[in-house]
């Protein structure tokens, strides 16, 4: 078989990923963007913590209303089209946010952000099942999500600075200047697959001599949604997503830091520097999981259960001994919870992409990622109302009895998501000897 690893192709995939990886980037930054000026929209725009509390979860309700809609759009108009528009919406939002001259006109501006971002990660795995091998698909994921675990420290610090060096309202207009860009290039350079281009599909480049083949044949919307949610093997993954996602923006997301500081007494800044760990996990264990899956176990089954078991002795440890932890523990504890509870789901969208044809890729992974936010909405009220069953303490915070049963249904969740991934489908398909 001839060499096919300098095709312009396998270069030119790397362009396409490095596009949508700035543009992943975003996602996360501006999911966090909020905290950081918190106090400057307060005082700005003389408006109360309820309220601004509402204008950063808009972000989440739009995000979440977008998935199934980003997969279909993936998988009719293609993915190409759909990041390019939603990313000008979201570049537009950003600029509107920060000249907003009163607080209606910021919830405007976060409600386009909140949509436009949504239509990057769905585009993106459809793109990538059409750029990359079967067995480089968790690998790129992995990096990708890697990416977003560095929107989430830019988040946080870069903006910090920016805030300080510009003002926020011109820090978020360059956000959205910067996203116009990405926005532009995403049309510019992006092709939805390699035949675009006038290459060969990128399984053909590898079985044949190169010639092009026409792509296969679409797959109506209403039967791709019926062929996803009719597959039983759909189902252990989109359950294992609720409770491990639920787990981790559970606690990991809004209860972490509350239960260092008033279980461990930690400052905010400690609390603050623990919780940072969340970040790095995402950057070095979703690569790092893609590429044990991809490489190492060639395998979609056995990380899920590994992690997801880690994950229950873990909690099981935490559940048990709540106060048994020092101070270096808690740092490696919530390494590895990001791991096994974050980074993890790079896998999870990888097995949901393989149980399907590659034309209702978009489709399979957006209906499947309800299932994450679905998680997030019942766990974080969830584990407020336990905490709200027992007195505070005078001090204000919240009963150890409190958290320890939010543990115990942390735990209790962590082995049914245990559970799912015991039936779970092997999708990994070995390659053939070339």
């Amino acid at each position: 078989m001839a060499d096919t690893t300098a095709h312009p192709l396998f270069r030119f995939r790397w362009l396409i990923f490095l596009i949508l990886a700035l543009a992943y980037f975003f996602v996360y930054f501006h999911r966090l963007s909020l905290s950081v000026v918190a106090d400057s929209l307060v005082k700005d725009f003389n408006t109360s913590a309820g309220t601004l509390g509402l204008l950063g979860s808009i972000y989440f309700y739009c995000y979440a209303a977008m998935q199934l809609p980003a997969g279909l759009l993936s998988d009719s108009v293609g993915p190409r089209r759909t990041v390019t528009w939603f990313l000008i919406a979201a570049s537009a939002g950003s600029i509107l946010f920060g000249l907003a001259p009163n607080i209606e006109t910021a919830f405007v501006g976060r409600v386009l952000v909140g949509f436009g971002v949504s239509m990057v990660f769905i585009p993106t795995m459809k793109i990538l099942s059409q750029w990359y091998y079967p067995h480089e698909f968790a690998s790129m994921a992995g990096i990708l999500n890697a990416v977003g675990g560095a929107g989430v420290m830019a988040a946080t610090w870069v903006l910090a600075m920016m805030t300080v060096a510009f003002g926020w309202r011109l820090s978020f207009e360059l956000i959205g200047g910067c996203t116009l860009v990405i926005a532009i290039l995403a049309w510019l350079m992006i092709r939805d697959r390699p035949q675009d281009r006038g290459w060969p599909a990128i399984g053909d480049l590898a079985a044949t001599s190169g010639t092009p083949t026409a792509p296969p044949q679409a797959i109506p919307l209403l039967a791709g949604m019926r062929q996803v949610v009719g597959n039983r093997h759909f189902w252990p993954l989109a359950l294992w997503f609720f409770f491990d996602c639920g787990i981790f923006f559970g606690f990991g997301g809004l209860w972490g830091g509350p239960f260092l500081m008033h279980v461990y007494g930690l400052s905010r800044e400690a609390a603050g520097a623990v919780l940072s760990m969340i970040a790095w996990g995402m950057i070095i264990g979703s690569p790092l999981l893609g590429f044990v899956s991809d490489r190492v176990l060639k395998s979609r089954k056995k990380p899920f259960v590994g992690c997801t078991l880690i994950l229950t002795i873990e909690l099981g440890i935490l559940y048990f001994f709540p106060t048994g932890l020092s101070v270096a523990m808690l740092y490696v504890a919530f390494f590895v919870f990001s791991v096994c509870a974050s980074s993890i789901v790079v896998i999870g969208f990888t097995a949901t992409k393989e149980l399907f044809p590659v034309q209702i890729a978009g489709t399979s992974v957006g209906t499947v990622n309800l299932f994450p936010f679905l998680g997030g909405a019942v766990y974080m009220p969830l584990m407020g109302k336990i905490l709200d069953l027992y007195p505070r303490e005078a001090s204000g915070a919240y009963a150890l009895e409190g958290y320890t049963t939010m543990m115990l249904v942390l735990l209790i969740s962590a082995v049914l998501a245990l559970g799912c991934t015991l039936v779970m489908k092997e999708t990994f398909k070995r390659q053939p000897a070339s």
